[in-house]
């Protein structure tokens, strides 16, 4: 799909956005086109360097290095944004984790972390910019995944994360309504990220994805711009969802239809690509510091 920009410059200009996990990825992307198209924006994340770089391209962007698991952290991102801003219209609540992680068998802390970082970091986001976007022109936004609606192996800590964050912004989308604010829940297949490349890296994903059958939704990453080209269309309307590629959108409403044949598409040497799975060393996408005492 080729995205007319023109068509939302007028609506973007203007618009103070803060984006989280703005480092690298879907964050620093999404950053550059909204300030191509005339938005505000600042800028959150673990890594300074990259951060200063991104924030570089977009018209030296306020940024603040901040770990969204700890409260104090965000707080004092979004304050200072709402500072150096002028105020909020739009939160994008992006930072995320992922890692692979066999229910029976894996790495009890993946699934901590993953929690901490993609659902705690979420709320600590949403909870603290909420008020600043409760209004006519606010928008709220949370980024799950495709994994939330249909679930697939070795993803159930990164899938039960993101089914966390699809209720937290369907629940605030209720919450800012009588303030006339919106928000919206954005759903990825696999785009083309260095997130989506370690997380796939491993040799039990490489097998898993190798395995399943072509065109299944495990087995194919989508450019990065098609998300970004969602994003920025959502993001100017303000839309309840968000979907990259297109065909996400059909998926949603009939995901309990679409689970069961999910299933049966991975069954194929999955005993012993989960045997690999519970052997193998895996790191979170992103490092995180270690939890303070």
């Amino acid at each position: 799909m080729i995205l007319d920009s023109s068509r939302w410059t007028a609506t973007l200009a203007g618009r103070r956005v803060l984006i989280t996990g703005a480092a690298r990825g879907i964050g620093a992307a999404l950053a550059a086109r909204l300030h191509e198209r005339g938005a505000r924006v600042a800028l959150a994340g673990l890594e300074p360097e990259l951060l200063s770089a991104v924030a570089a391209e977009c018209g030296e962007a306020p940024w603040w290095t901040c770990d969204v698991t700890d409260r104090g952290k965000v707080e004092e991102a979004v304050n200072g944004a709402v500072r150096e801003l002028g105020g909020l219209d739009v939160v994008v609540a992006n930072a995320g984790v992922a890692a692979q992680m066999p229910v029976v068998g894996g790495d009890p802390s993946v699934m901590e972390q993953s929690l901490r970082v993609n659902v705690l970091g979420v709320y600590n986001t949403l909870r603290t910019a909420g008020p600043h976007v409760s209004h006519e022109r606010g928008y709220a936004l949370a980024v799950s995944s495709l994994a939330a609606a249909v679930n697939a192996p070795l993803l159930g800590a990164y899938s039960a994360s993101k089914a966390a964050v699809e209720a937290l912004g369907n629940t605030l989308r209720a919450e800012m309504r009588p303030w006339g604010g919106k928000a919206g829940v954005a759903y990825f297949a696999e785009l083309d990220t260095d997130m989506t490349r370690r997380g796939f890296g491993t040799e039990a994903a490489s097998a898993l994805m190798a395995a399943a059958p072509r065109g299944n939704m495990v087995s194919g990453v989508a450019p990065l711009e098609v998300g970004i080209d969602a994003l920025e269309r959502g993001i100017a309307r303000r839309s309840k969802r968000i979907v990259a590629p297109w065909w996400v959108a059909g998926v949603l409403p009939v995901r309990m239809a679409v689970q069961p044949v999910a299933d049966r598409a991975v069954q194929r040497g999955l005993r012993e690509i989960l045997e690999v799975a519970r052997r193998e060393r895996v790191e979170l996408t992103t490092p995180q510091p270690e939890p303070g005492p």
